[in-house]
């Protein structure tokens, strides 16, 4: 199901099914409207016209109109140009279910494959035919894999299409979670599509996944990929943009496609008036072309370097043909030696497909490129010529590098405001913490260390200690009095394995400082974290989990975290969180994301300091989270 934030896998799986029924299909102009936006002008075999819209990370489908036309084409929309425009789509396709779009190009002699990401921040990589990369819109190096040219292109993560029967029934054996829950963050499905997974396979979905029978889970995957290439009903509901209308689900509008399904859901591309009018100076226009000149001197160099390898690697195979026509050359004129050629039958002959008398030359067509030679020099003179060549365009890059330095714009040095006071570091800062509403410090133990440590060293006066009826969570302490017990009550929940778990709500009990005992009864021991409470609890009854997390922007500047009722009413940038699929590091970034959408550029320069992932993760719940819709 597409949501605004973005398409699954699945959704991407219709879109390319489509596609796929009005090839074969050519590539006319492209543009590039802002960082991930592009359109394509496509052609169809009956001369018919197709608007192609691909916005990284977000959206993929047909369009009925594209945005204005940019007045200043971006140097990646002039570089897929180059290698793209006129080329043939050959085939459409993605990874399993991943969110990654393949179209496979080919144009003169040769194929390209140009892959759009539509996970996380998305991208938009052009590669040769062998996955090699030769250009990216962005550039990044990560733990499992590099999208740099000249590396491998390749997708990481296993989705539902690379499991078996006995691999699939693994991972659901080792899952502590219900089946429908697993199927969206293991399998990759998401929560929609792996409850219609249990409806066609007739599994409950609260049914926990290791009892689950993974034969009928595979095969009902089938169903689904059948009913998306075959049986589409797209529609619009209050849920989202469907290429199905699952059960449950009330259309408010019906299309024929699912592409005019997106396209009327997400709507045309909104470009700002900078983006759109951006004139460049006389100084970044030859910046510009200087660019330009150098993706061409790189690329003949590419093509020299090329045609000296083949040279190389059919040595005997030039040496006979230059032989050959050294000889003939001495017996008759070129002229004559072109008419034997044209109607010979001789595989040697066949390769020859142009001669030029007045140089005694002529070009063969070897491992599909075309290749001049020279019947009076030797298959090292030969290759010597294309050394030349290589040699003159690295030296004119040279010159363009040293020309495009003579115009690079002047840094600016940053200018940093000095009204801005960031948060400083505090004794509780080691721990878990919010303010309540009424201005009450919390403190929580992240580990069995400094659950330890709060119950022994923290936990005084009239503090009140609380915990979630739960194996496992976050001693909390309230220190002091405050009318928001039930805040405090929300964060020892949340911070504790109910999150971990998925669970919808727990109990949370809470009791006075002198009721909390590190000794433990005669002949038991206490491991260390762990803590015996004595007397009568007060209990707070099904407390639903959930926090916010963002930037506070007053008094001080810094990432605070916690209850939504005490965060939320802070001056700043907040984003809401709930039990989900995604690890922790991976949501840290996704909140990070959506913050900087909502804080103003000329503001996040001065905030790296504590504007960053690692600040966000430290308030993260462990286990599965996701952004609250």
């Amino acid at each position: 199901m597409a949501v605004k934030k973005g398409m699954s896998g699945l959704d991407l799986k219709a879109v390319i099914s489509e596609l796929n029924d009005l090839m074969p299909l050519w590539i006319g102009k492209i543009y590039q409207y802002n960082q991930n936006a592009f359109g394509f002008r496509l052609n169809g075999e009956e001369r018919q016209k197709y608007n192609f819209i691909a916005e990284s990370g977000i959206r993929v489908h047909l369009t009925e109109t594209l945005p204005k036309s940019p007045e200043n084409p971006s140097g990646y929309s002039m570089y897929l140009r180059k290698y793209l425009s006129g080329g043939r789509i050959l085939e459409i396709n993605q990874p399993g279910i991943q969110r990654v779009l393949d179209l496979t190009i080919g144009k003169s002699e040769s194929s390209y494959h140009l892959i759009f990401e539509f996970f996380d921040e998305g991208n938009a990589i052009l590669c040769d035919s062998e996955y090699t990369i030769l250009n990216a819109l962005k550039r990044h190096r990560f733990k499992d894999r590099d999208i740099i040219a000249g590396e491998k292109y390749a997708v990481t993560g296993k989705d539902i299409t690379d499991f078996d029967v006995e691999s699939a029934g693994a991972v659901l054996a080792e899952s502590d979670r219900d089946i429908v829950r697993t199927l969206a963050s293991s399998f990759m499905l998401g929560g929609k599509y792996a409850e219609e997974i249990c409806r066609i396979s007739g599994i409950p979905k609260e049914s926990p996944a290791p009892e689950a029978d993974p034969a009928q889970i595979l095969a009902a995957f089938d169903t689904l990929s059948e009913n998306l290439d075959l049986r589409r009903t797209p529609a619009i509901t209050k849920s989202g943009c469907w290429p199905l209308i699952f059960e449950g689900e009330i259309p408010d509008d019906k299309f024929e496609t699912y592409n005019q399904a997106l396209d009327s859901y997400f709507g045309l591309l909104k470009i700002s008036e900078a983006e759109g009018k951006k004139k460049l100076s006389k100084a970044e226009i030859i910046r510009k072309r200087q660019q330009e000149a150098i993706v061409k001197f790189e690329e003949k160099v590419a093509i020299a370097s090329d045609k000296v390898e083949i040279i190389y690697a059919n040595y005997q195979t030039i040496a006979d043909i230059v032989r050959t026509l050294s000889d003939a050359s001495e017996k008759m004129s070129w002229q004559e030696i072109e008419k034997i050629l044209k109607n010979a039958d001789n595989t040697m002959a066949k390769m020859i497909k142009r001669v030029y008398p007045s140089e005694s030359a002529v070009d063969i067509l070897l491992d599909g490129k075309t290749i001049k030679l020279y019947a009076a020099e030797s298959v090292e003179g030969n290759a010597g010529r294309y050394y030349s060549e290589i040699k003159k365009f690295k030296k004119k890059k040279a010159g363009a590098l040293v020309a495009m330095e003579k115009f690079k714009p002047r840094e600016r040095p940053e200018k940093k405001r000095t009204d801005i006071k960031f948060l400083k570091p505090k004794w509780f800062h080691k721990f878990r913490w919010f303010y309540t509403s009424d201005d009450v410090l919390v403190i929580g133990g992240r580990d069995a260390g400094t659950n330890e440590d709060i119950v022994k060293k923290y936990l005084e006066g009239k503090d009140t200690f609380f915990h979630a009826d739960i194996h496992g969570g976050s001693a909390v302490a309230v220190k002091g009095e405050t009318g928001c017990m039930d805040e405090a009550a929300v964060f020892a929940v949340s911070y504790s394995n109910a999150w971990k778990s998925g669970f919808y709500s727990a109990d949370v009990y809470a009791v006075p400082r002198d009721q909390v005992s590190k000794t433990a009864e005669s002949g038991e021991s206490l491991k260390r974290g762990a803590f015996v409470i004595r007397g009568e609890r007060k209990y707070y009854r099904n407390v639903s989990p959930g926090i916010s997390i963002g930037l506070q922007t007053s008094p001080e500047y810094g990432i605070i975290g916690g209850p939504s009722s005490a965060i939320e009413k802070r001056k700043g940038y907040f984003v809401r969180i709930l039990p989900g699929t995604y690890e922790p590091n991976d949501i840290a970034r996704k909140i990070l994301k959506v913050l900087k959408e909502k804080i103003p550029e000329s503001e996040q320069k001065n905030l790296k300091k504590v504007l960053n992932t690692e600040n966000i993760a430290a308030f993260v719940p462990p286990g599965g989270s996701d952004i609250a819709e």
